[in-house]
């Protein structure tokens, strides 16, 4: 399987997960609730994970920078999918979302939807980062057979 392949199918894992939670929490009226964003950060890390992992299994990539490079490229698509999703799910479906997320803490006051797509953008970025080099600390080293 190609490199772009495996981002490109580990980011959309990404977003469904994001998705998916984020949908079930409108369902039970948690959607306004600020601390389950965090748990956007292990949705990264499984897509992550999964996308390096495949890369060694598959493709028996085994050195750190290529599998960093996956891991890198994996979380920052997944994150500009899932922003754009935001973008959608505020202008076609729920406008009003934009001021449940104003009054959150973490993005507190009042910022237009730009604003806070660049803050989710950044926000996101900082999470792909850190959540890559989570990741590459178990791949690090490790060969195919060990993993």
């Amino acid at each position: 399987m190609s490199k772009e392949k495996i981002i490109i199918k580990n980011a959309i894992l990404i977003v469904l997960m994001i998705g998916g939670f984020f949908l079930i929490s409108k369902a039970l009226g948690l959607e306004g609730n600020p601390y389950l964003r965090f748990l956007n950060l292990i949705f990264v890390l499984i897509g992550i994970r999964q996308a390096v992992k495949t890369n060694v299994e598959v493709n028996n990539v085994t050195g750190y920078a290529k599998n960093a490079g996956v891991a890198f490229g994996t979380s920052i698509i997944g994150v500009l999918l899932s922003t754009l999703g935001v973008l959608i799910y505020i202008e076609f479906i729920d406008p009003e979302f934009l001021s449940t997320m104003n009054n959150s803490f973490l993005i507190g006051g009042d910022v237009s939807i730009f604003e806070l797509l660049f803050t989710l953008v950044i926000e996101g970025i900082a999470s792909s980062v850190v959540g890559s080099l989570i990741v590459m600390q178990f791949y690090k080293n490790h060969g195919k057979s060990e993993i």
